[in-house]
């Protein structure tokens, strides 16, 4: 029992590490802990620079999946390199254009838009497609999506729409990989709101974080280690019974909109 996740050995790759606070990196951390060797992919050289001392002797790669045939070359020279077959592979990439400050949905610009459904969604097919000479047999595949895809939070905008795509992608890879008769799974963490850099761009998150932690049953916000716990599972053939599916990460705050102590703070505000 001391090697439950069977991981021992296993080879992933893990692309969207940013610094300490990013999921993939808490992710990568968790499958090494556990004996499994994880490559890395990251942006560009400057992000390869900024993690010189965080991933020091690990094997870093280059692809900014924004540019056209970025995953296909990264799959050659991870293959090349002899890190092939891969047992999993970690999708944990987004970016939105939010440095005009906050707009109605109605106001996004259709080359924002654009811009970050490829970066943000399109990019988990791209990279399925190109890894799957090199994926082993039952592989498994998970992005990180959001724990709902109902609420509309104004300061999060087109991203919400985006990462219903980056889910619905995952489903129909799941479909199209399982129809080939690989074995490959996809799965969607859905995560609830984390304390990362990349939330801190988006107006507005500070309060919205600070309202999540007052609807989870716990009281007590989500941890980065909570999600990366779920998507390391999800990466192990512990797993094997879920396929194309979200499982949602949020301590409870999307079942707690009718916490007593937030319809009085709601209907009965302090002065």
């Amino acid at each position: 029992m001391s090697d439950f996740l069977q991981l021992s050995g296993k080879t992933f790759l893990v692309q969207g590490v940013a610094n300490r606070k990013s999921v993939a990196w808490f992710i990568a951390k968790t499958l090494e802990e556990q004996g499994a060797r994880v490559v890395y992919a990251v942006r560009s050289e400057a992000r390869k620079k900024s993690l010189e001392t965080l991933l020091a002797g690990k094997p870093v790669f280059l692809c900014d999946v924004e540019q056209e045939g970025a995953a296909d070359q990264l799959a050659a020279e991870v293959a090349a390199a002899g890190f092939a077959p891969l047992h999993g592979l970690v999708h944990s990439i987004a970016f939105a254009n939010y440095s005009e400050g906050f707009k109605t949905f109605s106001e996004t610009k259709r080359k924002d838009f654009l811009q970050a459904t490829a970066i943000s969604a399109f990019s988990l097919v791209e990279l399925a497609q190109a890894f799957k000479p090199h994926l082993a047999k039952n592989a498994s595949v998970i992005t990180i999506g959001i724990s709902s895809l109902l609420v509309t939070p104004d300061n999060y905008g087109y991203m919400g729409p985006i990462k219903a795509a980056l889910e619905s992608c995952s489903r129909f890879l799941a479909k199209s990989f399982g129809s080939a008769g690989t074995g490959v799974r996809f799965n969607v963490v859905g995560s609830g709101p984390l304390k990362t850099s990349a939330s801190a761009g988006i107006p507005g998150y500070i309060e919205s974080y600070i309202y999540a932690e007052k609807l989870t049953f716990r009281n007590r916000n989500l941890e980065t280690q909570e999600v990366a716990n779920v998507a390391v599972f999800l990466l192990s053939e512990r797993s094997s019974g879920l396929n194309g599916t979200t499982l949602v990460v949020d301590a409870g705050l999307g079942s707690n909109y009718f916490d007593k102590e937030i319809i009085r703070l709601a209907m009965r505000p302090e002065k």
